[in-house]
C-alpha cells in the first residue's frame, strides 16, 4: 500500500533535499581545481538555499493564497525519488555529477507534480518556478558531467 503523506511531509522532506542538496554542492565547491566549476557549484549552493527559504515559508505558512490545506493527505507516489543514494568517499567525479543530476530531475518533478494539484495562485506559480530552476540544475550539472566525463584532449 501506497504511503500516505500530508502535504506538509512532502514540503518538509523537500526542504531537507534542498539542505542536503546545499551541503553537496558546498562540498563540491571546495574540491573543485577550476574556478569556474567552483563558482558554478558555489551558484548551486544560493540557489538551493533560496528553494528551501520558499519552502520553509510554505511550510510555516506565511505563503497562503493557493495553498491545499498542510494536513491534507495526498497520495503523490513520489517517495521513491525523494531517497537518493549515499555519496561515497570513493566516488569517481562523473558520478557524483550524474547522482546529481538525478536529484535534481527528482526535485524538477516533485515540484512540477506539487503545482498540479494547488489550486492557481501564489503558491502553484512558486511550486512551478522552482521547478523549472531545478531543470535549469540539472542542465547544468549534466553539462560538468560531460566536461569531466567526456574530456577535450589537445587536439580537440
Amino acid at each position: 500500500m501506497p504511503a500516505k503523506l500530508t502535504i506538509k511531509d512532502v514540503l518538509e522532506r523537500a526542504c531537507q533535499k534542498e539542505i542536503v542538496s546545499q551541503l553537496l554542492y558546498k562540498d563540491l565547491a571546495q574540491r573543485m581545481k577550476k574556478a569556474e566549476v567552483a563558482g558554478a557549484f558555489k551558484e548551486l549552493v544560493e540557489q538551493e538555499l533560496g528553494h528551501q527559504l520558499i519552502l520553509e515559508k510554505l511550510i510555516n505558512g506565511d505563503i497562503t493564497e493557493g495553498a491545499l490545506n498542510p494536513g491534507d493527505v495526498v497520495d503523490y507516489k513520489i517517495v521513491e525519488r525523494l531517497d537518493q543514494p549515499e555519496v561515497t568517499t570513493d566516488m569517481k567525479l562523473k558520478d557524483v555529477f550524474m547522482l546529481a543530476a538525478h536529484r535534481e530531475k527528482a526535485s524538477h518533478e516533485l515540484y512540477l507534480g506539487l503545482s498540479r494539484i494547488h489550486p492557481r495562485g501564489q503558491v502553484g506559480e512558486l511550486l512551478k518556478t522552482l521547478a523549472a530552476q531545478e531543470l535549469e540544475h540539472k542542465r547544468r550539472v549534466e553539462f560538468l558531467y560531460t566536461e569531466v566525463a567526456f574530456p577535450q584532449t589537445d587536439g580537440g
